[in-house]
């Protein structure tokens, strides 16, 4: 025989424990101690940069939070470039020269890529009007005009 009360205080202690990990867990970051840079003005720009480029062996996450090697080796290319001296933009216009715009979270909108940027939104407003019409003529074929007596029926 179940006792509901046991079982009614096992399932909330499981999810005050559910509840409290997704709740109360903070994001882990990749960067190491040995990478932060002493001027914290650097770290911020750098800790900024890192988030607006891709880890390129892991998909859809920032080099900030990620843990493979060639991250951690791009954040300190990252940290040395900004302790030469460079600006955001060089830095940014530097790793897209070299991994081309992959690196980049959130790609430029340019002449190179506008049809991506577009074709989508397009093919979806196409597909919409296809089936609203085909919806709209499906149901207006299938209604019969209603009949009506004409004179010589009714005599």
């Amino acid at each position: 025989m179940i006792n509901h009360q046991k079982l009614r205080e096992i399932f909330l202690n499981v999810a005050i424990g559910v509840l409290s990990f997704v709740f109360f867990s903070t994001p882990g970051y990749a960067v190491e101690p040995d990478e932060v840079l002493e001027n914290s003005n650097l770290e911020l720009r750098a800790r900024n940069l890192s988030k607006e480029l891709r880890c390129l062996v892991c998909r859809n996450e920032s080099i900030d939070e990620s843990n493979s090697i060639i991250a951690r080796d791009l954040r300190l290319l990252l940290r040395d470039r900004l302790e030469a001296g460079d600006s955001d933009k060089e830095i940014l216009n530097f790793l897209v020269g070299r991994y081309g715009e992959y690196i980049l979270l959130k790609p430029v909108l340019d002449g190179k890529n506008i049809f991506l940027w577009f074709v989508g939104p397009f093919v979806f407003v196409i597909c919409l009007v296809g089936l609203l019409s085909s919806f709209i003529s499906g149901a207006t074929l299938g209604k019969k005009p209603k009949r009506t007596l004409t004179s010589n029926k009714n005599k």
